[in-house]
C-alpha cells in the first residue's frame, strides 16, 4: 500500500510516517511533501496514484485544498487537522474524512480501518473543495483560551494572559504574563487564526502579545529588535520589510 503524506512541520511528518509504519505493516510511505507547490509538481510528475494520502490542511504556501482542486484526485484523502469544530462542520457536510491533532496510534489505526473496509467501492466523490476552501480562509469565531496539556491535566489558558507565543526545536510553546510555560499542540499558523489583533506575528517564530512589548529599538540592517515585559533571553527581531507594518499596528494598541 503506497502512502503519500503532505505536511510542513518536519517532526510531525516523521511522527506520522512512523505511526503509519507501526499500524499498518502493509504501508509504504512513497513521499513526504511539504507545501503545496511541491505537492502539485510530484503529482504532475509521477502518474502512479497513491493508495491514501493523508495531508494537512494549512501549509506554508497555502491551504491543501488547492492541490485537489488542480488535479484529478482519483485516491482517498485523509486530512489532519488541529481545527475546532467551526471548521470540521465543513467536513461532516461535504463527507470528507478527518483526523485531529494530535494524532495517536488508534486514530491512526481507526483511519486505515475505516480505508480498508470503504477501498473497494471507493471513486471519486463530487465534493466542493471550493465551499470548504472558502470557510477555511473566512476568519474563524475568535475564542477566548487555548487548552494546554500539563501531566494528567488539561488546563485552558486564557490568551490575555499570555504574553507570547514561540517555536524550539520545532514545538510550540506558550509563555503567560507571570512567566509560566506550557507545551501547545497547535501550530503558530493555527493559533494566529485563532488569536485576536491583539498579538502580532513577528516572523515565523513568534506570535507577540502587544501587552508583552516592553519597547522596539533599530537594529542592524533597518530591523527592529524588540524587548519585553517578562524575563525572556531570545532575541526578536522585525525585518525591514514587516517594521512599518509591526510600527502601525503597535500605535494601534
Amino acid at each position: 500500500m503506497n502512502v503519500i503524506i503532505i505536511e510542513d512541520e518536519k517532526l510531525t511528518a516523521s511522527d506520522l510516517a512512523e505511526t503509519i509504519l507501526k499500524v499498518e505493516p502493509t504501508a509504504r510511505v512513497v513521499a513526504i511533501l511539504n507545501s503545496v507547490k511541491e505537492a502539485l509538481a510530484y503529482f504532475m510528475k509521477n502518474n502512479h496514484a497513491p493508495d491514501l494520502v493523508f495531508s494537512d490542511i494549512q501549509l506554508g504556501d497555502g491551504l491543501s485544498f488547492e492541490i485537489f482542486n488542480k488535479m484529478d484526485c482519483t485516491f482517498p484523502v485523509i486530512f489532519c487537522t488541529a481545527y475546532d469544530e467551526y471548521a470540521l462542520n465543513a467536513f461532516k457536510t461535504n463527507g470528507i474524512d478527518y483526523i485531529l491533532k494530535p494524532f495517536s496510534e488508534k486514530t491512526i489505526f481507526d483511519a486505515f480501518e475505516k480505508y480498508k473496509t470503504l477501498k473497494n467501492s471507493f471513486s471519486r466523490p463530487e465534493l466542493n473543495y471550493d465551499t470548504i476552501w472558502e470557510l477555511f480562509k473566512k476568519p474563524a469565531s475568535k475564542c477566548g483560551a487555548v487548552l494546554v496539556y500539563h501531566k494528567d491535566k488539561i488546563i485552558p489558558v486564557k490568551f490575555d494572559e499570555i504574553a507570547l507565543f514561540y517555536i524550539e526545536t520545532e514545538i510550540a510553546f506558550l509563555i503567560t504574563f507571570d512567566n509560566t510555560k506550557y507545551v501547545v499542540n497547535k501550530t503558530l499558523e493555527e493559533l494566529e487564526r485563532l488569536v485576536s489583533d491583539q498579538f502580532y506575528r513577528a516572523n515565523r517564530q513568534f506570535l507577540i502579545n502587544r501587552n508583552a512589548i516592553k519597547e522596539a529599538s533599530h537594529y542592524f540592517s533597518r530591523k527592529l529588535s524588540v524587548s519585553l515585559t517578562i524575563p525572556f533571553t531570545e532575541k526578536i527581531f522585525i525585518s525591514k520589510e514587516k517594521s512599518g507594518d509591526f510600527l502601525e499596528w503597535l500605535s494601534n494598541g
